[in-house]
């Protein structure tokens, strides 16, 4: 009998326990799915945080595993339900949770604004997994290791690619290098040029992430929909492309084709355009400068020159008699 009544308790230990839906201050309902021993987060603690955001339907709105990376933020005061930090202060690292936030707090006030997919009365739901928790020195040490770690690792790839490839390459001073492979002595574009070119994009290890040319689109099976495949216009120095193109584009003439090897410092630095162009990668680019378009010449204003002063008008004397007078006896 003793036997079957340890087992009864044993079974009941074993199951799980319900997790409960609960409030927030701010009015967000939350259910804590794991729950660990680990400290609390606290205001000013820098958490890195896994998060998918989906609708009451299960349609994924957005998703840190499918970004391929975490986010990471300062916990603060909370503003209002939305910011989530009253939840993240329940919870520690490596705990999870589930907060429902309704679609009609979000768009309160801007209803108009709201997409077509959601709908009034109904919940988006986010889902919390906590993977680190730091203080802000802890985190920043830890960013400045990780950095010099890209960067030395970025520096050891591109010169294996180039080793690799066997590409005697010519290197400005800003780290750019790049191969000229059709030359040409005709226009260079100057600033406030219109430049068409032509390229494809490709990482280090040769993904095309990129390209204005069909053919070659359709090669790396890269999906643009509704792109036209023409060369895109690019005016020099306006800043609207990467500094690895406009320095590169500069130093060809009308028809050249070229190779760019662009660092990350010329190029999406250490933030990147993930998922395909991650922090600190270093790109390739084959580029024609199919047409110069010489910019407008702005001719200055002629100078409005000063009026001449005039000299001082003198007033005329009286003239002086040529004879004096006699006296009278």
């Amino acid at each position: 009998m003793k036997k079957v009544c340890l087992s009864f308790v044993l079974a009941a230990m074993a199951l799980p326990v319900l997790a409960q839906t609960q409030r927030t201050a701010k009015g967000a309902e939350y259910t804590i799915v794991t729950k660990g021993n680990a400290p609390r987060i606290k205001e000013g603690d820098i958490i890195t945080f896994q998060v998918e955001q989906l609708t009451d339907k299960d349609s994924v709105l957005f998703s840190t595993y499918k970004a391929g990376r975490p986010v990471q933020t300062q916990v603060r005061a909370s503003q209002s339900m939305m910011d989530l930090m009253d939840v993240f202060t329940l919870l520690g690292a490596k705990d999870s949770a589930m907060v429902k936030l309704p679609v009609d707090s979000i768009f309160k006030g801007h209803e108009d604004a709201m997409p077509p997919f959601l709908k009034k009365g109904t919940n988006i739901i986010t889902r919390l997994k906590i993977e680190k928790v730091q203080s802000m020195a802890e985190a920043m040490a830890e960013k400045e290791a990780e950095m010099a770690r890209l960067k030395d690792a970025e520096t050891v790839a591109a010169n294996k690619y180039i080793a690799d490839n066997k590409l005697a390459v010519m290197t400005t001073p800003s780290g750019l290098k790049y191969i000229v492979k059709t030359q040409s002595a005709k226009l260079k574009p100057k600033a406030g040029d219109t430049m068409l070119v032509n390229y494809v994009g490709r990482t280090l290890d040769g993904k095309v992430f990129d390209s204005s040319i069909e053919a070659e689109a359709k090669k790396a099976n890269l999906q643009q929909p509704g792109r036209t495949y023409e060369p895109i216009e690019v005016v020099q120095g306006e800043g609207r492309v990467i500094k690895g193109w406009e320095e590169g584009l500069a130093l060809l003439g009308e028809g050249s084709k070229a190779t760019l090897i662009i660092p990350s410092a010329l190029g999406y630095g250490e933030r990147g355009s993930p998922p395909v162009i991650m922090p600190y990668s270093t790109l390739v680019f084959d580029v024609e400068l199919v047409k110069v378009k010489p910019g407008k010449k702005v001719i200055p204003p002629p100078v409005k020159k000063a009026p001449a002063k005039k000299a001082p008008v003198r007033k005329k004397t009286a003239a002086k008699k040529s004879a004096t007078t006699k006296k009278a006896n």
